[in-house]
């Protein structure tokens, strides 16, 4: 079994020399006889030799104890295996401590982390080091006695091209490698092994991670005209004036999808109407129908209504699809995550931080949006984000508030005052865009080096794992896109919000409010907007 932290019960092995465990036997002249006197021939045992008195106060120590209700022990034989009765004795292999690249496709899994009775990638990954004969039986029943340890904690449904293991195995077969991955999943890979130094701790020694975030391009497109947020938006445009972005190209692209909704001869003005207060009710209490069915009884439609709603939704569907960013918005998506580069105190970023805890200040290395790449119809764009460290969905919400900034008109300096000290709602990205790339350790590098030893490093892996990446996370992630419309869901959840408080007013020209206490962004409210984030762990991870 590969449960973490469960240990068996403390037992004697029959190996153990168990006569040292019996008492030295008391001093001679100590031992009296039946009247009271010292025992006969004392003086006699006194000057025997160092060996012989041992010898005789053991036996004369069994032989009174045996007279009351005692019997004495029995050192027992040494267990014998099938190699030492066939006169073979069994060779002890050596461990060498490694750090193990490998890859996953987190789907079907409950994260990265041992967490019994779950199944999770390490696991599966601990279970195949014992079955290949890496990790002896001896030490299979846990994963601590390996010093088994991850560069990353990844969590549920979160993918990676590259992480680092670090433990003791068992190396001597040259095999090894391939022996491991004949008994994992495909969408798990140990690309290869580097030796390390005794000390070597894969999180610790980590200068850096590097991860990838997809995004679909449409999701920068602006709020549905009518929406709450939309509606929100232009309220504060007019009361506040200049502040905000003017973005014809948004209104351009909801202006043709209404057009393509009227020619199919649909009033969308009257299906809003009509279920406008299920829209609400959904904003608040998060009430999500599973099925069409459970989906036309909640919008309370009739049958010819709930039929034109879809008509609408594919007709948006396929506008979304067809989206094509322009070079102008593909700018602003670029200003915003360079926004994030640097040191900064990312406390509005996670859960369960404080601006005072020093841990929340982190270091972006640098953030990079791709080029588009279309794939099966639906334009995306890859952006890789290198920080040294990274806390709970940090990367996750710093997509959002980037997305959110640029799709809403918002000043892209609203990233920067996210940073002080006011606590804001910033809503997570889905996971399902996220990948780790790879750990980076290029000051521990440098060490190796004056050991002979080869560097921690991906590069050697680079092809295998772009064709891993594209067949197992990539196609994988636009295959649950193009069926599930998560994005859309996403984005259009937070544009249809609707509660007490003014959560996403820093979306708008008013922007943040001067009074701190004017926005109450109670663990109440943060559950109602994310009920998972309450049950997750806190760590030195991002997923």
């Amino acid at each position: 079994m590969s449960a973490e932290g469960h240990t068996s019960e403390p037992s004697v092995s029959q190996n153990d020399d168990l006569s040292s465990t019996i008492p030295a036997a008391a001093s001679p002249e100590s031992v009296p006889t039946a009247n009271g006197t010292p025992a006969e021939g004392n003086n006699q045992q006194r000057k025997r030799g160092r060996g012989d008195s041992k010898k005789v106060r053991r036996e004369n120590y069994n032989k009174r104890q045996h007279h009351g209700n005692y019997t004495p022990v029995r050192q027992l034989p040494r267990d014998r295996n099938e190699d030492e009765e066939d006169g073979e004795a069994k060779e002890r292999q050596p461990k060498r401590k490694v750090a193990c690249m490998v890859g996953y496709c987190g789907t079907g899994y409950h994260g990265m982390q041992i967490n019994p009775p779950q199944r999770t990638i390490e696991g599966d990954i601990f279970n195949a080091f014992v079955k290949a004969g890496a990790i002896s039986e001896d030490n299979s029943n846990d994963p601590k006695k390996s010093a088994f340890m991850r560069a990353a904690r990844t969590d549920k449904g979160v993918h990676a091209a590259g992480n680092v293991i670090s433990l003791k195995l068992i190396i001597e077969d040259p095999d090894i490698v391939e022996k491991v991955n004949s008994l994992l999943p495909d969408q798990i890979r140990l690309w290869g092994y580097s030796r390390t130094t005794k000390g070597f701790e894969c999180r610790k020694h980590c200068d850096s991670r590097i991860y990838e975030y997809l995004i679909p391009s449409y999701s920068f497109l602006p709020p549905k005209p009518g929406s709450a947020l939309a509606k929100q938006i232009n309220e504060m445009a007019d009361k506040y004036p200049g502040v905000t972005r003017d973005d014809p190209e948004g209104a351009r692209f909801w202006v043709d999808v209404a057009h393509q909704v009227k020619v199919a001869g649909i009033n969308e003005d009257e299906i809003r109407a009509a279920y406008a207060e299920a829209l609400e009710e959904q904003a608040l209490n998060q009430q999500k129908p599973k099925d069409e069915g459970s989906l036309k009884t909640f919008l309370n439609l009739s049958d010819d209504q709930f039929r034109e709603f879809k008509q609408i939704r594919a007709i948006e569907n396929v506008a979304r699809r067809a989206y094509r960013i322009s070079a102008e918005r593909l700018d602003l998506v670029r200003l915003a995550m360079k926004k994030y580069e640097g040191p900064h105190n990312f406390h509005n970023f996670t859960i369960g931080k404080d601006f005072n805890d020093p841990s929340s200040r982190r270091y972006m290395k640098s953030l990079v949006a791709s080029d588009p790449k279309i794939i099966e119809g639906t334009e995306w764009i890859s952006i890789k984000i290198h920080g040294q460290s990274f806390m709970l969905h940090q990367i996750r919400k710093m997509i959002g508030m980037a997305a959110q900034v640029v799709r809403t008109g918002a000043p892209l300096d609203r990233i920067n005052e996210a940073f002080n000290r006011r606590k804001i709602n910033i809503p997570k990205a889905p996971a399902l865009g996220l990948l780790l790339e790879r750990p980076v350790y290029t000051n521990f590098n440098e060490r190796l080096k004056s050991f002979g030893r080869d560097a921690v490093s991906f590069d050697a892996y680079n092809d295998m794992m772009e064709e891993f990446k594209m067949k197992y996370i990539y196609d994988k992630i636009y295959a649950e896109e193009a069926k599930e419309n998560v994005f859309y869901g996403f984005f259009g959840f937070i544009d249809n919000f609707k509660g007490d408080v003014h959560l996403f007013d820093y979306l708008t020209a008013k922007g943040f409010p001067e009074d701190d206490d004017s926005v109450p962004i109670t663990d109440a409210v943060l559950k109602e907007m994310d009920e998972e984030d309450m049950e997750e762990l806190e760590g030195d991870n991002e997923g």
